[in-house]
């Protein structure tokens, strides 16, 4: 009588191996689709902190170049909530997949185009014009890429496992500085004249051949089986952005509070640090990529324990712990770099780094549980993208503009940095108490 009961629990068995085998697809599917997106958006926030300016604004590099080129930064930023929007609203009206492979394929011809661009010596003001349109396209593209890659791998996860297959998306962010950061370090050994007339091209250039790649990961994934329910019975929203702010208006203004250091503190470290060190602290650019290069693949092997460490002690204990420890580390950072030493300097923006690495592990599970399957897209899109805009996108400029006005002073940046740890600590926290996962 035993021996029918064998098929029957290998039979059940077998579906769960599909489902778990379809979900590392999907993980892997967004991993490497957000790498190459943060990677082409990377070496944007790089070649502005290295020349850009000079390039494309006849800024010379001095202070007036470097805040014209932080600006271009920003814009890209400033277009990441239409990104969301436009491309949340696909997202939630017709599935994630198609979405998914739109973004991507926008960022890849966006960023490649940049790479071909004449600069300002040469066509003059079109030149600051072509890449300012360009690096917004990038925003557009990124802004709807991030929520669609966080939900196609958080709504493929086995039961009770949505917040630690989230974090395969947030993986992309530290792989594609890796990447980012690898390549100018690689180029900046070229002497300054060839680095400034070919050299930073080359990264941009390089993007076509990493789309590629990912658009053939990307376009065997199936469907979010969740989305793909909600289909079936009919229930997507009409305008999911309508529903959004009307039912859940509290959520999204926490989302976006709560995202405003891990998205923040990135772009104060490879971006503002990097232009500091080098044009006021008279570091070697070559040595600072290198240090920046050692920090991504530290966040890139450090970054997962986030999540491993909430599902340890709880997402409220773990983001308390590791956002109070990144809010007492600030200052310690901007000490080590003060001293130009390389391995003090590294020291200091590994051990704020990690921290605030872990958390942005959780940022991504922690929004996508805020809201219903129905607006979820447009929800996580729109919290992480405004914060971009509004936040993130702002501190190179922000930071730029206080170290000048205050006469060099890096204190104001320290105690600006402190207080978007201590918004994201409160607002976490409260985004927590609504959500599934507190």
């Amino acid at each position: 009588m035993s021996k029918p009961t064998a098929p029957a629990a290998a039979t059940d068995r077998a579906p769960a191996t599909d489902r778990e085998r379809t979900a590392r697809k999907a993980g892997l599917a967004s991993f490497i689709g957000t790498t190459v997106e943060w990677y082409d958006f990377y070496i944007y926030s790089t070649a502005s902190a290295l020349v850009l300016g000079k390039i494309f604004f006849g800024g010379g590099g001095d202070t007036t170049g470097a805040l014209e080129a932080f600006g271009s930064l920003w814009l890209g930023f400033l277009a990441r909530p239409i990104g969301g929007i436009v491309f949340g609203h696909l997202g939630d009206r017709i599935g994630r997949k198609k979405t998914l492979v739109t973004t991507l394929l926008m960022m890849g011809i966006a960023t490649t185009l940049i790479g071909l661009l004449p600069g300002y010596d040469e066509v003059g003001v079109a030149a600051p014009i072509a890449l300012v349109l360009l690096r917004m396209v990038q925003g557009i593209a990124v802004g709807g890429e991030w929520g669609g890659a966080v939900l196609i791998a958080s709504e493929h996860a086995p039961k009770g496992k949505a917040l630690s297959f989230g974090a395969f998306a947030q993986q992309g962010s530290p792989a594609g500085s890796i990447l980012a950061t690898g390549m100018f370090a690689l180029l900046t050994q070229l002497p300054d004249d060839d680095f400034d007339a070919w050299g930073w091209r080359v990264p941009f250039l390089f993007s076509a051949v990493m789309v590629v790649i990912g658009l053939v990961v990307r376009l065997k994934v199936e469907e979010s089986p969740e989305f793909a329910r909600l289909r079936d019975e009919k229930r997507v929203a009409k305008v999911p952005l309508r529903e959004l702010i009307t039912g859940h208006p509290g959520s999204l203004a926490l989302g976006v509070l709560a995202s405003s250091i891990g998205i923040a503190a990135t772009y104060f470290i490879t971006t503002f640090v990097l232009s500091w060190s080098t044009d006021s602290l008279g570091m070697e650019r070559s040595t600072m990529l290198n240090v920046l290069l050692v920090y991504s693949v530290l966040q890139f092997i450090t970054q997962p324990f986030g999540v491993v460490l909430a599902a340890r002690f709880g997402p409220r204990r773990t983001v308390a712990g590791l956002l109070g420890l990144n809010f007492a580390l600030v200052p310690v950072m901007y000490a080590c770099v003060s001293t130009t030493q390389p391995v003090v300097v590294g020291l200091g923006i590994c051990l704020l780094g990690i921290t605030g690495a872990m958390n942005y592990a959780i940022l991504a599970g922690l929004l996508a549980a805020a809201f219903p399957i129905s607006v979820r897209y447009t929800g996580i899109s729109l919290s992480y993208q405004l914060c971009s805009a509004l936040i993130g996108g702002t501190a190179p400029l922000v930071g730029e503009w206080l170290l000048h006005s205050t006469g060099g002073s890096i204190v104001p940046v320290v105690i600006y940095q402190m207080a978007l740890v201590a918004v994201s600590l409160v607002c976490s926290l409260a985004l927590l108490g609504r959500s599934r996962t507190a």
